[in-house]
């Protein structure tokens, strides 16, 4: 009995290590992923034959030979099912459907005029319908659903605390899979804007990583060591309310003196109002400010330079306590890079240690308004992937 056990597990491991080798090196022959793996040529071609049986690999035309007879290419099967990933942010839900590879083959974006959750679940679950329509027929058809939230999420998918969408203990997962019965994956957004940009973006070369999501409010997303990092019970980088002005403005979420409060979009935008250069009411503020700035209006060019100070200050912090490599900015505020970003990397140059300055690089980030839906795509990738190797025997 545990010499036949055994021996499922062992195959259960070489057959997920020769689909992930394919994963990350296609089109790569089998003489190869034998010798990247370490496994002699016949388990190859063995485990190989039942990917191919499952749709999860493909053979395509000859590749190149180094002498003799031309080798078979292999090629994962990013075709063989497709995830839909959700970005809930204040004021929209941005949908997508993403292939096994991650890419984005369908896009839906629906505004919001409320943050009542039982008028935003319904929304979603609709959005969500419509976009299950639209996916292609496969062998493993929708793998499941990936949603990533502004909010401290709890291990079980349940959203704590979303300060800036007056959400609190909301059992989101449960929730949505009691309507689809299929996997549902919940995470906050900046880690996953920072999981999509190191999967598929901009930091795919990079070890360690500060992703700073700034739009309404501020989330951080730390890739350390390679890894995503949650800290011991999963809600590591809150760091937009780390307090950065004693006796400071009050926050949603019960401080005062937060990051978000002094560098988010809502604290550009609650300052032009202060200063009269927006009116009340007025329905994309913050597009208006760029207008404006573009026009050469040197009073929203001096806020946006204060604004960009402050984003910086907070991300010195992070660059002194995290040692990063790579600091990418992303969501909606860097639709004003032009302006934020030489303000942001010159005070970070004169404040941020010297030491840690070494190699650091600082982007807005490659993947653009895409960061967090590509990242819930990839959990439900690797999810869908893990739950196969039940079945990889």
């Amino acid at each position: 009995m545990s010499r036949t056990w055994n021996q499922y597990v062992v195959k259960q491991e070489n057959k997920t290590l020769v689909l992930t080798t394919i994963m990350n090196h296609t089109p790569i022959s089998r003489a190869k992923v034998a010798k990247i793996t370490g496994l002699n040529k016949g388990t190859v071609s063995s485990l190989v034959s039942e990917l191919i049986d499952e749709e999860l690999v493909e053979e395509s035309g000859p590749g190149k030979s180094s002498g003799g007879r031309r080798p078979v290419m292999l090629l994962f099967n990013g075709n063989a099912g497709y995830s839909i990933s959700i970005e809930l942010g204040v004021g929209y839900i941005l949908g997508v459907i993403t292939n096994l590879n991650g890419e984005i083959i369908v896009e839906e974006k629906i505004q919001l005029q409320t943050t009542h959750y039982k008028t935003i679940f319904p929304m979603m679950i609709n959005l969500i319908r419509g976009l299950m329509n639209q996916v292609p027929e496969s062998r493993y058809g929708v793998i499941g659903i990936g949603v990533g939230v502004p909010a401290v999420v709890s291990q079980k998918g349940e959203i704590l605390l979303a300060p800036n969408l007056y959400w609190k203990n909301v059992k989101l997962k449960e929730e949505l899979e009691a309507v689809f019965d299929i996997p549902v994956y919940i995470e906050n957004e900046a880690n996953a804007g920072a999981y999509g940009e190191m999967r598929y973006g901009s930091s795919q070369n990079s070890r360690h990583t500060i992703f700073a999501s700034i739009g309404i409010g501020i989330g951080v997303g730390m890739v350390l060591d390679g890894k995503l990092y949650h800290g011991l019970n999963g809600f590591a980088g809150e760091l937009g309310h780390m307090t950065i002005e004693k006796d400071g403005k009050s926050c949603r979420c019960g401080n005062s003196g937060c990051w978000e409060r002094y560098a988010s979009e809502q604290a550009l935008i609650d300052e032009a109002l202060n200063r009269g250069l927006i009116d009340e009411g007025q329905s994309e503020p913050f597009e208006q400010l760029i207008q404006l700035a573009d026009e050469g209006d040197n009073h929203v060019i001096e806020l946006f330079n204060e604004i960009a100070t402050y984003i910086a200050i907070g991300l010195t912090n992070c660059i002194n306590i995290f040692n990063p490599e790579h600091v990418i900015i992303g969501n909606r505020l860097m639709r004003a890079k032009e302006w934020f970003y030489p303000v942001i990397e010159s005070y970070i140059l004169d404040h941020a240690i010297g030491f840690h300055q070494n190699k650091l690089k600082i982007d807005s980030a490659k993947l653009g308004h895409h960061s967090t839906v590509a990242g819930m795509a990839a959990f439900t990738i690797e999810g869908f992937l893990l739950n196969q190797r039940n079945n990889l025997v």
